[in-house]
Parts: C-alpha cells; sequence; structure tokens
C-alpha cells in the first residue's frame, strides 16, 4: 500500500464532534497525485466513547473552501464499531472528481474520545 504526506486527510485526528478532516487533498498539486485507481481508508486509532454513532463522508469540491459539496461515498458506524486498530471506511474514489477531497465527520450525540486516521492509497490492504 502506498502512502504518501500528500495525501493524508487526517493523522490520529481528534473527532468529538462534527467536523471536517484537518488536511484537503488538491488532486492538481504537483502533477497527478498517484497514476491509476485510488482508495480512500478510514481506520480507527483510539477507541471512540460517549458518541451513538458517526458517519464518515468522502466529500469534493471545486474550490478548497468547499463552498459546493459533492458527497462520493459515505458510511455510518455504531460506537461498538469504533474501536482501535479497526478500519472503518475503504472505497475507491470514482474517476471524474473534482480538484479537491475531503473527508467529513458527522457525530451523533456527545464524543468524549476517539481518534481517526484517513488516507488515500492506491491499494487496499487485505489483512
Amino acid at each position: 500500500m502506498l502512502l504518501d504526506q500528500n495525501g493524508v486527510f487526517s493523522e490520529q485526528q481528534a473527532v468529538t464532534t462534527t467536523a471536517a478532516s484537518t488536511n484537503t487533498v488538491d488532486l492538481t498539486a504537483a502533477g497527478n497525485f498517484a497514476p491509476g485507481a485510488l482508495f480512500a481508508v478510514c481506520r480507527v486509532d483510539v477507541n471512540f466513547a460517549g458518541l451513538t454513532g458517526m458517519k464518515v463522508g468522502v466529500e469534493t469540491s471545486d474550490t478548497s473552501n468547499f463552498s459546493t459539496v459533492t458527497e462520493l461515498a459515505s458510511a455510518s458506524f455504531l460506537a461498538a464499531d469504533l474501536t482501535a486498530g479497526k478500519q472503518i471506511l475503504a472505497v475507491a474514489v470514482p474517476a471524474g472528481v473534482k480538484r479537491y477531497l475531503r473527508v467529513k465527520y458527522t457525530v451523533t450525540g456527545t464524543a468524549t474520545a476517539g481518534k481517526v486516521s484517513c488516507f488515500l492509497t492506491d491499494g487496499l490492504d487485505m489483512h
């Protein structure tokens, strides 16, 4: 699995309220990001607590401020599914995405703990 710092949305980002990923990815920066298919992958780094659930959505926009957003893919999880070490999202980024990508975390309830990492990669770890 290829990882590039320019393709990291979140690195152990604490998510206790609804928020966008710490970083956005500009797919045109320095030419093509990576040849071939890309996958958005998210994993839990620290157990979540206090919340009832969380939705993770991959979003795209023509502008870096995401004034107009298109959701490409999403998945919702119950608190019991948000445990350390668990990969919670792995989706292919479809062709024709706009210039910018980010991940949005939508929290249901009141989270008191939890961290997540999300990134783009050229392949999935099937272990």
